[in-house]
């Protein structure tokens, strides 16, 4: 056959990429595809490009014409439509681009989409000559645009410049190929379609096209979507054009089972003639570059060495291998395929982008048609894909129950999880006909440590670190807990991540049910003990490393396992051990407070005030004092205009009653704050408990407590204008917070220090205070204190008169406020002294808008008004 010449372009011939979408929406966006596609020596056309002497419509439509692939960016609008026109600039753009290769980016989240757009997408993505992938950052959409237009030229590229020998050689190699793929296994059909794993199946294409990538191994739990995932890279594969074998040993039992099913999907028989079957097997593999793709290693790991071998002898063979259990072998990259995305807490109609719900409608609607997302139904369907984790096997056996179950009652009987969720599609394997037999599989595997140890971690909720599991196991009888642990880890059964600089554990909340089953009455209650006496242990040694220059490592350390920690009260409450709780819950004042969780101990302090009260459970006084303190102090900040004075001072006294000095001046410091905040302050009252608050801690050496009562009678100074006692008394409390290195009441020193400086002419003085303060706020990842810090920057703009900066600054602010709960008084606030300038000065209505239009932007969005 006569050959082609290659056509090769000249660097002045550079193939020209068209970018279509909105201009000012996605600019960052625009630039971030521009520089992607600038580094592959490729030409941006872009309509923002160049001057355009014609007409807009004119221009795009030129610049089509002259372009030799198209990239389309989408995100909430639709664009402008011209006069006299039915169409957007971007969706005409669309339309002229039928025979260009087609890349379509949609960026999600997307909350405020035009309907004329969400239209397009639909259209889009109903359009199989269109390659669409979904983005949220401008870096991934440029990795995304990078990788396509490089595979995208590639195959191209390659389709042009073979030659003539290259050719005969092909066909020569085509003929031998074809024998084989004709008793070759074919990639098993998938009978729907895939939902979700668009990144994962580019890291895993990206992966293997590494140089030096021989074996790359898919590991996760059952039921997780391994092999689907396999299915969809292998066709990716294949329709690259790439050689392709599958392997399937699902119902293979030994290694000889292995190679014959390694064999057949290779086209080759074990037929008359000399050599064992490896070795055809590795004759077969001769030159030929292929992707052989094992799917379900985990039962037959002793195979392991089997492909190992066919690695060394084949050197164009590349493996893709899914198990789980990793092969642990000096070759393998290991890729661990997690669950499907689920909704954020605030997702509400967009609840449908995410890939864990687009499952559950799309398989609810196959057995039920007609079944869709409604505003009645979304937060049940939400719930349960949380229930079971984004699960994909979850899933869909949860969804196959709505032919007889509506989504809400399938979310009340999923307490049950385990029984509810059987019964699966039949051409299941039989292994996932049911989530338990799902889990068995994996734990069959297990040596009698692991499956014991798998049993224990059960007690666990959320995540965990590798202290507290060594700790449980090893109280609860297991004689290596690292090594227990690793062997879960390989079995998909506990899976890791990376939290806060620190390797973090957790269970499925199905797998977790399933290892629960597997304890016996007194084990559980063996295991339960050391869970409690862990993190009880865990909270009384935070409580003095909370206060000094280790702040922020045991405010990272507590926030890591903050799901047990939770978990630790509930089980207290449900064993009526108030006591315990209450200490428990106290040794963790400070880790609560900076953590902004004083909203949710308001509502156990009620309820543990509730149980005592109500079922007569008898409680200590201290318990009573503690029960008080958290009800009355929290309310103080969330409800004003309550007067909580009455039960701060109960607390107090009760704390005196208890002997307990700290906690008596806790309460008094809080309850000179009240009086303090009454429509008619009771200064005389207010200063007699703090001085009171500041000697008890004085007395008991406690500098933390000194710190914080000294604040607040700096405070009432400068409300009696003092400004100079003020600030003697911020120096005071600033001293004691650093001679213990204790960040937050660094924090509050340095911001109050500020105002006095501020108010007495020294401007440049207190936006240094306030940076610092704000600073030290971000790093604790303290809400309250990022929110002082907003307000305080809003009065200084509001000093230099620019109301857009203020109140973008506020309404940021109040965001924060209103998310955790705690709301800002006002009694102290000075920052409203030249906000209340601004609304003199007639700027109030610029003001007000710019609240309203704060209220959506994030803190790093209006850090730019900080640094200005």
């Amino acid at each position: 056959m006569a050959s082609r010449p290659a056509v090769i372009r000249t660097p002045d011939q550079r193939l020209r990429v068209f970018v279509s979408s909105t201009l000012k929406e996605l600019e960052p966006e625009r630039e971030a595809v521009r520089a992607a596609i600038e580094q592959l020596r490729l030409a941006p056309v872009m309509f923002e490009l160049g001057a355009r002497p014609h007409p807009p419509r004119d221009v795009y439509r030129s610049y089509l014409a002259q372009s030799d692939v198209f990239v389309g960016i989408y995100g909430e609008r639709y664009g402008w439509i011209a006069p006299n026109e039915e169409l957007s600039g971007l969706e005409d753009e669309y339309r002229l681009s039928n025979g260009l290769p087609r890349l379509i980016y949609i960026k999600e989240p997307s909350p405020a989409r035009e309907d004329r757009l969400s239209e397009l997408l639909d259209r889009i993505r109903s359009d199989d000559r269109s390659s669409w992938k979904r983005f949220s950052s401008p870096e991934e959409l440029a990795r995304l645009v990078s990788g396509d237009l490089a595979t995208l030229l590639a195959e191209r590229f390659d389709a042009a410049r073979a030659d003539d020998a290259a050719r005969a050689e092909d066909a020569a190699r085509a003929e031998d190929a074809a024998s084989r793929r004709a008793v070759a296994t074919e990639i098993p059909a998938p009978y729907t379609a895939i939902v979700g794993r668009e990144r994962e199946r580019a890291e895993v294409a990206q992966l293997l096209g590494q140089d030096g990538v021989r074996l790359a191994t898919l590991v996760g739990p059952g039921g997780i979507g391994k092999s689907r995932l396999a299915i969809e890279i292998a066709m990716d594969a294949a329709a690259r054009g790439r050689d392709v074998a599958f392997a399937l040993l699902e119902a293979v039992s030994t290694t000889s089972g292995a190679l014959v099913a390694i064999a057949r999907a290779l086209g080759v028989r074990n037929a008359e003639g000399t050599g064992t079957l490896e070795d055809k097997v590795i004759a077969a593999l001769s030159g030929r570059d292929v992707l052989l793709v094992v799917d379900n290693m985990e039962h037959l790991l002793e195979a392991t060495d089997l492909l190992v071998q066919l690695l060394t002898a084949s050197p164009r063979l590349t493996l893709l291998v899914t198990s789980r259990t990793a092969l642990r072998v000096r070759a393998e990259h290991i890729y661990e395929v997690g669950p499907l995305d689920l909704p954020s807490e605030a997702a509400g109609g967009d609840a449908a982008a995410a890939s864990a719900v687009e499952l559950f409608v799309d398989r609810a609607a196959s057995v039920r048609p007609g079944f869709m997302l409604t505003p009645e139904t979304v937060p049940a369907v939400i719930a349960i894909c949380r229930a079971v984790d984004g699960v994909p096997l979850a899933i869909e056996l949860a969804a196959a129950r709505v032919r007889s179950l509506s989504v809400g009652q399938i979310l009340e009987r999923l307490d049950s999880a385990l029984t509810l969720l059987v019964g699966g599609a039949r051409d299941l394997p039989e292994r996932q006909r049911a989530l338990r037999s799902t889990i068995r599989w994996s734990t069959d595997i297990l040596d009698p440590d692991a499956q014991a140890a798998f049993a224990t971690l059960s007690v666990f909720s959320g995540s965990f670190s590798l202290g507290s599991a060594e700790a449980v196991l090893r109280a609860t009888g297991t004689e290596d807990p690292l090594a227990a642990l690793e062997a879960l880890v390989d079995a998909s059964l506990l899976g890791t991540a990376d939290r806060h600089g620190a390797t973090m554990f957790r269970l499925l909340s199905l797998v977790r049910a399933f290892a629960a089953e597997l304890l016996s009455p007194e084990a559980s209650a063996a295991a339960t003990e050391a869970w409690l006496t862990n993190y009880r242990e865990l909270a009384v040694q935070a409580q003095p490393g909370l206060r000094g220059p280790d702040q922020l490592d045991w405010l990272e350390r507590l926030e890591r396992e903050t799901e047990n920690l939770a978990s630790v009260t509930r089980v207290l409450f449900s064993r009526h051990d108030l006591d315990t709780a209450a200490s428990y819950l106290w040794s963790l004042y400070l880790y609560l407070w900076i953590g902004g969780y004083l909203g949710v101990v308001r509502t156990w302090a009620e309820e543990l005030l509730e149980i005592a009260d109500h079922e007569n459970v008898p409680i200590s006084v201290r318990t009573r004092a503690i029960g008080e303190y958290y009800t009355n102090a929290v309310r103080f900040w969330q409800e004003p205009g309550f007067d909580v004075t009455g039960g701060l001072i109960i607390s107090r006294d009760l704390f005196r009653e208890a002997g307990d000095t700290f906690g008596a001046a806790l309460a008094g410091i809080s309850l000179g704050l009240a009086l303090l905040s009454r429509p008619s302050p009771d200064f005389a009252a207010a200063l007699g408990e703090l001085e009171t608050s500041l000697a008890g801690f004085t007395d008991i050496g406690d500098a933390w407590g000194q710190a914080m009562s000294l604040i607040v009678l700096g405070r009432v100074d400068m409300a009696r204008g003092d400004m100079a006692a003020g600030r003697e008394r911020f120096e005071q409390s600033l001293g004691h917070a650093t001679s213990q290195g204790e960040r937050l009441g660094i924090v509050i020193a340095t911001s109050s220090r500020g105002w006095t400086r501020v108010l007495t002419g020294d401007v440049a003085g207190g936006q240094e205070d306030f940076a610092h303060a704000l600073d030290l706020s971000l790093a604790l990842h303290h809400d309250e204190g990022i929110a002082y810090g907003l307000e305080a920057f809003a009065g200084l703009r509001a000093l230099q008169g620019d109301a857009v900066a203020a109140g973008h600054l506020l309404g940021a602010a109040q965001t924060l406020r209103r998310r955790k709960g705690m709301l800002n008084l006002g009694s102290f606030e000075f920052y409203m002294i030249p906000v209340q300038g601004l609304r003199t000065a007639g700027l109030g209505d610029t003001l007000d808008t710019a609240i309203v239009e704060g209220l959506d932007l994030t803190v790093a969005d209006v850090l730019e008004h900080v640094r200005a």
